[in-house]
């Protein structure tokens, strides 16, 4: 994890007059005291871990997996001996992002109450036409889920459901340590597309499977992650649907950010990803367009939403940095060229020769 987490050497062009995250070795004697704090800063970490997941279960809600996952670059910065500037700068860059995915989380809850909706009868036709008359989501339970006897399958759908709550913040971190500049990248569109669905809930409030089975409007219906986690043992890591709490909304469906998230990921490493790693790349917002639809939890229109916005994001996002890019360059005008001597032999006869790098028009 500290090899994860250690910082890449940037180029000169990418660190000049910026404050990084990543810093060079320092030199000088450490003291005693110093040293082995630097030494027990993954063990402390570690065992506060261990005994936090003891004592309470899985932190799934958003400001646990923050709160966490600021301890553990705090950790990786005095193993790595960034020393007071690495708590400095883990603090500016990863506060204000708790805050507001904090914030957004309450808002979500208000969105709730909105004076019209919520709707149901247009995703749900929409599934039906994809379904050839069936939504899928019925035709996948009743082929595959047997209330009372999760299989295999169910709990690994269980697994990628949760990994929702703390993927994009663990590739924000490695980010963040590795590439501050694709960090700020990625962090755009992640607030970008997520505040974005927030506006949607509000306009749309759309009502999901599990509910519209509830409602009597399709036959009945398993919320599969739920339950698997309640047959599980694991209450607390039920309690991540939050029913009836200031941060729930049972219809915000339009759009599903559980499969725009794993999408804008898709979207935003595909130009520079290795083949293996673009397998992945694939397969995670296939699987988890499996298990939103196959769960109850979305119907497949709301995915397919999901995936349009997660593209609107990183390519909007990609889209305006290269425009400014333009803009810049030509605020700076044209580079000039050297002036080059006059080839010997001209005049003679003898063509002069094209200096070697030079651009023809």
């Amino acid at each position: 994890m500290t090899r994860m987490l250690r910082p890449a050497s940037p180029t000169p062009s990418a660190s000049a007059g910026r404050l990084r995250p990543a810093t060079g070795s320092r030199s000088g004697a450490r003291t005693g005291a110093a040293a082995r704090l630097r030494l027990l800063a993954w063990p402390l970490y570690l065992a506060a871990l261990l005994w936090y997941l003891r004592a309470y279960g899985l932190p799934y809600t958003n400001d646990l997996v923050f709160l966490w996952l600021i301890g553990a670059l705090l950790a990786a910065g005095v193993h790595s001996g960034h020393g007071p500037r690495g708590f400095l700068l883990v603090l500016r860059d990863w506060v204000p992002v708790m805050a507001v995915v904090w914030a957004y989380s309450l808002l979500r809850g208000y969105g709730a109450h909105t004076p019209w909706g919520p709707y149901l009868w247009p995703q749900l036709r929409a599934d039906e036409l994809l379904g050839f008359g069936e939504t899928l989501t019925v035709r996948l339970q009743h082929a595959l889920y047997t209330p009372g006897s999760p299989q295999w399958y169910d709990y690994a759908a269980v697994t990628v459901y949760m990994s929702h709550f703390f993927t994009v913040f663990v590739v924000l971190a490695v980010l963040w340590r590795r590439h501050h500049d694709r960090f700020r990248q990625l962090l755009t569109c992640y607030l970008l597309l997520t505040f974005a669905g927030f506006a949607t809930y509000l306009l749309y409030p759309a009502v999901p499977p599990w509910l519209a089975a509830q409602e009597g409007h399709l036959p009945a219906l398993t919320r599969v992650v739920s339950d698997v986690l309640s047959q599980s043992g694991l209450p607390r890591a039920a309690s991540v649907f939050e029913n009836g709490s200031q941060f729930a909304n049972d219809v915000a469906a339009m759009p599903s950010l559980h499969s725009a998230y794993p999408a804008m990921l898709l979207f935003f490493f595909w130009p520079t990803a290795a083949r293996w790693l673009r397998v992945l790349l694939v397969a995670y917002p296939l699987a988890m367009t499996f298990t939103l639809v196959y769960g109850a939890e979305h119907f497949l229109v709301d995915v397919f939403v999901g995936w349009a916005y997660a593209a609107l994001a990183v390519y909007g996002v990609r889209w305006l940095r290269e425009r400014r890019r333009a803009r810049s360059l030509a605020a700076s005008g044209p580079v000039p060229v050297p002036a080059v001597p006059e080839a010997a032999g001209a005049g003679s006869g003898v063509g002069a020769t094209v200096p070697t790098g030079r651009l023809d028009p």
